[in-house]
Order: C-alpha cells, then structure tokens, then sequence
C-alpha cells in the first residue's frame, strides 16, 4: 500500500474539472469588461494584460466597493485564469505573490508598537494577514470555489521553487486549505458497486498504487469480500480527497496478485480474519501536505470492526517504494552488511547474468527466470531491507516514505514477503518484496509515541 498521486492519471480529470467550473461560472450574469472597462486579459497575460489583471485584482480587494460587485468581480478573475495557458498561470499567481503580499514594513512598525493586550495583538494580527487573503476567501464563496483553490495550488505547487514569493503564497494557501479541510468537516463513505457511475470512473482514474485495469477489475475490488472507503469533503461532495481498498482475508496475505486476481473465489467473509489494506490514494494533487491517511485508517478500522466484528487482524501489504534508490546509492554499504560467503556468491551469481557485482545490479537483472538466483536472493534481499526500514532515517523518521507513513501511525513492521509484486513497478521498487505493517489495537499508541519521539520501530522483521 502506497500514499501517492500520478499526474498524469489526474490530469484528465483535472481538466474535466476545470470545464465544469468554466460551465458553472459561466452561469453568472454576463462579465466581459473589467472595472475599468477594459478587455479581458489575454491567455498568456503578455503586454498590458497584467496591469489589467491587477486592477481587476484590486478592485475585489476595495472594501469601499459593496460585496456583490467585489463577488462578480471576483468570478471574472477566476474565469480568466480558467482559460490562462500554463505561462498565463504562472504570471498570474507570480502577480499574486508578488504586488498582494503582505506590507512588511506595516509589519515591522506594528510589531515595535506591540503591546501584551489585545486591542495591540488584534493590529499585529490584521497586519500579519495579507491582502491576496481576501480574494482567496471569495473564491472560496463561488460555486465550487473549493475545488478551484484545490486546484490552483496543484498549479503553485509546480513552480513554487521560482521565487520565495511564490512559496510564501504556497505556504498561505496550504494554511487556508488545511483550515477548511479540517477533519471535522470530513465525511467518511463506502464506496460499493452501486455508488454512481461518475464515482466509480473516479475511481478507476485515480488509483495510484495498482491501477485498475478497466469495469471488471473494479467490479472485482468491490465486491463481497472487498471494501473501499473515501473522505469526502462537504464542498466536493462528488471528489474523494483520499480512498483505501480493503481485502478480507485468512491470515496476513504475503503477495497481490490474489488480491487482484478477477478470477479467485469470492471468501465467506464469516470466517475472514484479517483485514489487509492494500491501496491507499491520494487524489487532490492541491492537499499534497495535508495528512489524511492516519485519519482514514483509524476510521475504516472503526467501520470494519462494526460491520465485521469477528476481524481480529488489520494489516497492510505494502510496497517499499525508496529501496532501490537506497541501495543504488549506497552499494558499498550494502556489501559491507553482507556476510563473506554472501558477498562472494553474489559475485558469482552477477558474473553469470553478466551484470556488475552488486545486489542492485543483480534485482535490475532477470533473476526471475533462474530459480537458484532467486532462491538465493531472498534472503540478503530480506536482510538489507530489514536494514533499510529501520536503520535507515530521515530525522528520526524512517527513510522510506511509506514506511514512515505507517510507523508514526502506530504500526509494527511485521513481516517481508518475497515475490510478493513481481510486476515491473514492484521488482524496480524492491525486488518484488512487499511488507505487512501490522496494527495491534492495543499497542498502536505506544508503538506511535516510541516511534515519533525515539525513532523506535517496532518490528519483528527477519531475513
């Protein structure tokens, strides 16, 4: 199980969204001049298009100018940056950043008058906030304003290392975001086959871990002994923010292919055991930051408990997406953590498939086709993985990002298993190795404290 997004699978439904918006807004009373009575900007906004656009911005921000007409303002700017090229887009929140930042020498003089009372303390705040805040809030208001935010920062977020302007109006929009997603606003839903169909294509499009190979497949992860659950977002009642597949099963499931598999024989969910979560995704490129997955796992476990009290087990069959990329830049390393006898056999396993002599070269060769390479292989493979995940560290945090996401949740890292994706992804990732985060209800919070605190992982990890 992953926490991802792939650009290109959100990108059709980024712009299928984008058209909604345009069609929505396009429902408003006619606006073709700006306030001053000039033409609408043009699509790169070149020449004189960003002096326009800065009045246009100025005006919704003039609070002598009553609320509806700041409002229909505010729906022209949105319009326009709707039909913006990508330069447009870039020149347009550049101009944001940059002429409706805040006064920082307002700031400077408020804070060397600040007093310890809050007549004093309510100055510095307002002079804390910036103007572009305003024009953020009333494109919150318009129809489907949320989503367009959302998407706006997926913008931002593409070329927020061009200026610290840009990362400051980044990291604003990234508070406001994370204030209107609160997770009290968030709506916890089951998705089944019966959800509609707009939904379900949703679905199919966004998964980012294993994609979902057409309606049949999608039939098949829904089905009887299948679960998936989303957040939803009141004001995006029809985008999950964040969904994860569930499979019930006997026992911990070592590989996914017979998760995945259309064919396998539907379980008695009346004797499942466990409940494996194998996929969960991120939707909304606009929330990169914005944690959910903790969240929807403790509220799925909830659920799962209520609808299936007899489930004794809850685990994931996760991938280990940073390994390779460790290994690659540390093949010395790697070594030096290999006995003798199994340094110089793999130096006579990579002679034979005529690779260098290192384990990485040895997984990117085809080690699946010989029995006794991969035989061989599963257990320093195991070994320097079990090495990665908890030796390994960012901080005190795990290196790999998934590994990470599970530990300061509470899990235990339970168990490698070999072979367990043996598709191009999941070889290039691991060598095939998938592993089981277990969450044990009862040591969840400790397992957390150590974790965040210490760094401590607990695991039960062997070669």
């Amino acid at each position: 199980m992953l926490m991802q997004q792939t650009r290109g699978t959100e990108g059709s439904l980024f712009n299928r969204s984008m058209s909604r918006l345009k069609e929505l807004w396009n429902s408003f009373p006619s606006v073709t001049e700006n306030a001053d009575g000039q033409a609408p900007t043009s699509i790169d906004l070149d020449g004189s298009s960003l002096d326009v656009l800065h009045d246009e911005i100025s005006y919704c921000l003039n609070k002598s100018v009553g609320e509806m007409a700041t409002r229909k303002q505010a729906v022209l700017v949105a319009r326009q940056y709707l039909e913006l090229s990508d330069l447009g887009k870039q020149r347009f929140l550049t101009l944001l950043a940059e002429d409706f930042d805040l006064d920082y020498e307002q700031v400077k003089a408020t804070i060397d008058q600040w007093q310890p009372d809050p007549v004093s303390t309510n100055k510095l705040r307002a002079a804390l906030e910036s103007p572009r805040l305003t024009l953020l809030r009333q494109f919150n208001e318009l129809p489907d304003g949320i989503k367009f935010l959302v998407n706006m920062r997926a913008d931002l977020l593409g070329i927020k290392e061009k200026s610290p302007a840009l990362q400051g109006l980044q990291q604003e929009m990234k508070q406001l975001l994370h204030a209107w997603f609160d997770l009290g606003f968030l709506q916890l839903e089951k998705i089944t086959w019966d959800s509609p169909t707009s939904l379900l294509e949703k679905l199919i499009e966004y998964e980012a871990v294993h994609a979902i190979n057409g309606w049949s497949d999608l039939k098949n992860r829904l089905a009887s002994d299948r679960c998936c659950y989303a957040f939803f977002h009141p004001q995006m009642p029809d985008e999950p923010l964040i969904f994860i597949e569930v499979a019930l099963t006997q026992g911990l499931a070592g590989e996914m292919a017979p998760l995945l598999d259309e064919d396998a024989p539907l379980l008695d969910t009346d004797t499942a055991d466990t409940a494996i979560f194998y996929s969960i995704s991120n939707t909304q490129r606009g929330l990169a930051g914005i944690s959910f997955g903790n969240f929807l796992i403790k509220n799925v476990v909830a659920q799962l408990l209520k609808d299936f009290p007899h489930l004794s087990q809850f685990s994931t069959l996760s991938p280990i997406p940073g390994f390779n990329k460790w290994l690659t830049a540390n093949p010395d390393k790697a070594l030096d953590l290999l006995e003798e006898d199994q340094r110089q056999e793999l130096k006579a396993h990579c002679e034979e498939l005529g690779v260098a002599a290192n384990l990485s070269a040895l997984l990117a060769a085809d080690w699946q086709s010989s029995t006794e390479v991969s035989d061989w292989l599963e257990t320093p493979t195991k070994q320097l993985i079990s090495h990665y995940l908890v030796a390994e560290k960012r901080g005190k945090g795990a290196l790999d990002p998934v590994a990470n996401f599970h530990l300061s949740n509470g899990s235990k890292a339970a168990r490698l298993n070999w072979r367990a994706n043996l598709s191009q992804r999941g070889i290039k990732e691991s060598g095939s190795v998938m592993i089981n985060y277990v969450y044990e209800l009862g040591k969840i919070e400790d397992n957390c404290v150590a974790y965040v605190e210490h760094g401590s992982v607990a695991n039960d990890l062997k070669a």
